[in-house]
């Protein structure tokens, strides 16, 4: 089943027999289907509570301002070479020092297209951190990086960049589409996120605009979306201010 109209995404994201597709559970240690297994993002019930908890708490300890000027000046020095700097400043934030395996180890993440340099760039990760860490650091790529990608595509000059990134995030969302499964029928459900933060049906007069699903919404929303924006702001400032 296909949604794309706002209200009906919000109702399966708030019920809880929507959940995420299973993912194989019998991966070798150490390789991506191994670490998908063990992540919040694929897991559910209580797991997922006590995963997600993990990531909050690892949050808790960052300050998303700091992570903004680190970005805008982490950009500036690469001379506008952006690629790969939400990461690494994440990453220095939370005591990675290389982030390079990042990008191989994401390829996919989200999809579960699984590969031996995927599982060769989890391996070196672990060397350097735990599993919560590591889930941030490829959230960080497969996401901000997107959402970079999409906002500069869209920028106008002298534009404000948090008004940028909230009508991106709102139109041209990093993930175009989330899939849940229906634990009642077995039937799977594909949320159009573009159609339904696009929907006038779920226009808010005080916004403006229709209130965005790209960070999720009920009982799995994103756990670090300051974060996120302010990585992406930052990236965004050193390239465009």
């Amino acid at each position: 089943m296909l949604i794309t109209r706002h209200a009906e995404a919000e109702a399966v994201l708030s019920d809880t027999r929507y959940v995420p597709p299973p993912v194989r559970q019998d991966g070798e240690e150490g390789t991506l289907a191994w670490l998908r297994a063990r992540v919040s993002r694929f897991s559910t019930g209580e797991t997922h509570t006590r995963r997600r908890r993990e990531l909050a708490e690892l949050l808790g300890g960052l300050d998303p301002a700091g992570l903004r000027s680190a970005a805008e000046a982490l950009t500036r020095q690469r001379g506008g070479d952006w690629r790969g700097v939400p990461t690494a400043v994440l990453g220095a934030a939370l005591g990675v020092e290389d982030t390079g395996a990042v990008p191989a180890a994401a390829a996919g993440y989200l999809s579960g297209e699984e590969s031996p340099q995927a599982d060769a760039a989890v391996a070196e990760l672990l060397k350097q951190t735990g599993i919560p860490v590591i889930t941030l650091l490829l959230q960080a790529h497969a996401a901000t990086e997107g959402l970079i990608e999409n906002a500069l595509e869209h920028a106008t000059p002298d534009q404000d960049i948090d008004a940028l990134l909230r009508e991106t995030l709102r139109r041209d969302p990093p993930l175009k589409a989330t899939r849940r499964l229906d634990t009642h029928t077995g039937g799977e459900v594909t949320i159009d996120l573009v159609a339904a933060n696009r929907d006038p049906a779920a226009y808010d007069p005080a916004l403006g605009h229709v209130p965005h699903l790209t960070f999720g919404h009920g009982v799995r929303p994103c756990p670090a979306p300051e974060h996120a924006l302010a990585l992406a702001a930052g990236v965004l400032e050193g390239l465009l201010k």
